[in-house]
């Protein structure tokens, strides 16, 4: 005997506080910092509002990214739940990454994307909308982000 399961699904409102508190909800930085300091110190850094960190995702851009050499704490490169750095030499790859991935989106499809589920107690899908013009205006801001900081001679921080 099959059992249907009931799922609800929960569309992410940003300005919903409870939607904020669940751990799904993911925000990030790049922060422009010298990996040669002798102290820890951001010079400028560029927030990853949740709908741009679902979308670096969703776009496979974070994936793209990774064939970079991050150095991490778990040594996983870039990826979410971590922290990791990129030197300054390896900037301009960085940027001409991001770029290609950003030429393959389709500015008009708005998407609902999957963020993650869990069936119990209850089980609930957690969905995102994702608004592509959007992601490419963080897209642009990121790139000139990297830009100044390989003119300015800092390494990166990724902080997902």
């Amino acid at each position: 005997m099959s059992m249907a399961m009931n799922v609800h699904h929960i569309l992410i409102d940003d300005l919903n506080p409870e939607h904020r508190e669940l751990s799904i909800y993911r925000t990030g930085s790049v922060n422009r910092i010298r990996l040669q300091d002798s102290i820890y110190k951001v010079y400028a850094s560029l927030e990853i509002d949740a709908h741009n960190y679902a979308a670096l995702f969703h776009y496979r851009i974070i994936e793209a990214c990774s064939a970079l050499p991050f150095i991490s704490q778990t040594g996983n490169g870039l990826d979410s739940w971590d922290e990791a750095f990129l030197h300054n030499s390896r900037l301009n790859e960085l940027t001409t990454l991001i770029a290609d991935a950003s030429a393959t989106i389709d500015r008009q499809k708005n998407e609902t994307i999957l963020l993650g589920w869990h069936d119990q107690p209850v089980a609930v899908a957690y969905l995102r909308s994702i608004d592509p013009a959007r992601t490419a205006n963080f897209l642009e801001r990121l790139l000139l982000f990297i830009q100044e900081s390989e003119r300015e001679g800092c390494d990166l921080e990724f902080i997902l």
